[in-house]
């Protein structure tokens, strides 16, 4: 069997590798149009800001090592400029100009995404960059050297931009985030975000949300690097015919064939189902694009390997800080039309009393009518990672908030506490779900303001509750709760807010049993003040 595979990076790579371990004597050609293959473009950030600094690293595989080791034909600056399916050949065009034709049994195309570019007035300047490869890396380490920039912007505040703005700054650049969009990392929502972003401030990264720009000199940095999201490219599948969907991406099945049963397709250039919602999306990501091209290469080899959909799991390092997406977001979850409702915790990253804990903002979303979980979101500083994986697990496995009550989790305190963040996640649902509580959420709280038949308290102690407060909030320290319970309007309903939310529930518990309706506030103080700062400094 004669294969082509068109693009040898993540997806065109993994399936040739695959390939050729299910078949010895089959033919395989990788076609790439670049100087490389099987490069590490995710690390690409890193080279810029000097944590990686050996180029080698940066390429995982060579056409030579592909060669010696999987006897794989790999024809580097070489670009398939078209697919001719009726008579099953490639027309290609070497660095030279000439031109020739190739045949194929099986074609797989692995052609990646394009940095998109706005029109923008003067985005085509020399200091203006975008960041897809290798060589895009070394256009921009080469200029800092040779100009030495005391400045950088930033357009787009996605994870690549911001792992360039921490990059940069730690070259020591000024650096300004600018994004058209209220918010940074918008996998994640507000109510995550807003931690990520006083945390990069705080850093001396400056946030501009909510920014159009229309012309590079609006722009007053000495460079900067155009990071607004990726673009299929799919001009060779639109032009032989095949059938495309979202943003012009190919459409594929769930053996990764595409509407020519000899033309498989993979990587940041297909539409995808969204694992949680069942609905059709765009997520460009290497985890899937490896996944998918072992389930491409086993389905042209004539297993029945099928891709069950893309879940959307990524995470983010920023400084010290780590931010981490899986499943759906809010607003994806309404889009989908699923009822749904989400928890707060403020969990550490291990044993309090363990010397080095550190707590992160941790949501879960869950769907109101089944109990399953639907996403997650997590920033902090330790342990994210492990936490963020778990609930991946979690979403993939079909749980619910009792399974995440049920799981046993490795525990010693170094690592984690008796009842893991994941565990406590299950059960405050648990709670919710279950009418132990009430909650009402941060986006929630400035509505209540000047209704009659309410009541608000904090009870927090009063030294804390004297540094900042929710609105109208009267202070009674839940030490005091039981003596005092007679200071409250029973025909009300009380609002109840501590810290964290978690005071804020024993409190509710004590006066839900003494024939009170209570309120948590989901969250806390502390969730409140941060998407109230955020926004400040927006």
């Amino acid at each position: 069997m004669k294969i082509i595979i068109i693009g040898g990076v993540a997806g065109g790579a993994t399936a040739a590798a695959r390939l050729r371990r299910l078949d010895e004597q089959a033919q395989i050609i990788i076609f790439e149009r670049g100087e490389y293959i099987s490069f590490a473009n995710c690390g690409l950030p890193y080279y810029i800001g000097g944590t990686i600094t050996d180029k080698a690293e940066l390429t995982v595989q060579t056409p030579e090592s592909f060669k010696k080791r999987l006897n794989i034909n790999v024809r580097i600056k070489e670009e398939v400029t078209a697919i001719n399916r009726s008579t099953k050949t490639v027309t290609v065009k070497r660095a030279d100009g000439s031109v020739y034709e190739e045949s194929y049994e099986k074609l797989l195309l692995s052609p990646g995404a394009a940095p998109i570019v706005p029109p923008i007035k003067g985005a085509d300047a020399d200091n203006v960059f975008t960041l897809r490869n290798i060589p895009d890396t070394y256009k921009i380490v080469d200029y800092i050297h040779k100009h030495n920039p005391k400045t950088a912007a930033i357009i787009g505040g996605g994870f690549i931009g911001l792992e360039m703005a921490e990059n940069l700054s730690q070259r020591g650049l000024a650096v300004t985030v600018l994004e058209a969009a209220p918010q940074i990392a918008a996998v994640m929502d507000e109510d995550t975000v807003c931690d990520l972003q006083n945390y990069l401030r705080s850093k001396g990264i400056t946030i501009k949300t909510g920014v159009t720009i229309n012309n590079i000199s609006e722009i007053n940095c000495a460079m900067i690097i155009i990071s607004v999201g990726v673009k299929p490219e799919t001009e060779l599948a639109k032009k032989c015919g095949l059938k495309t969907g979202l943003r012009d991406t190919i459409l594929v099945d769930d053996h990764m064939c595409t509407s020519d049963s000899d033309i498989y397709a993979v990587g940041d250039a297909i539409q995808i189902k969204n694992f949680v919602a069942g609905t059709d999306g765009y997520i460009p990501l290497a985890g899937p694009a490896n996944k998918q091209a072992r389930i491409a290469a086993d389905n042209i080899c004539g297993a029945n390997s099928i891709y069950r959909g893309t879940q959307g799991t990524s995470i983010l390092k920023v400084f010290d800080m780590t931010a981490a997406a899986t499943g759906l977001n809010e607003r994806s979850a309404k889009a989908a039309g699923i009822p749904y409702d989400k928890i707060f915790l403020w969990s550490g990253s291990h044993a309090s009393y363990y010397p080095g804990a550190e707590s992160m903002n941790l949501k879960v979303l869950f769907n109101t009518e089944t109990g399953k979980i639907i996403g997650a979101q997590i920033v902090g500083f330790h342990g994210v990672d492990k936490r963020i994986d778990v609930l991946a697990t979690a979403i993939r496995a079909g749980m619910d908030y009792r399974d995440l009550c049920d799981l046993e989790l490795a525990y010693a305190p170094p690592f984690s506490s008796a009842k893991d963040p994941v565990n406590m996640a299950g059960f405050v649902i648990d709670n919710i779900i279950n009418r132990k509580v009430q909650q009402i959420h941060w986006h929630d709280v400035d509505g209540l303001t000047g209704t009659p038949d309410i009541q608000r308290i904090d009870v927090r102690p009063h030294t804390v509750y004297a540094q900042g407060t929710i609105p109208n909030a009267k202070n009674i320290p839940l030490t005091e709760l039981r003596d005092r319970l007679t200071e409250l309007d029973k025909t009300k309903t009380v609002y109840v807010s501590c810290q964290t939310g978690l005071n804020s529930y024993i409190a509710c518990r004590i006066l839900m049993q003494n024939g009170f309706n209570a309120v948590n506030l989901a969250g806390g103080y502390r969730l409140y003040h941060a998407v109230m700062q955020s926004r400040l400094e927006h």
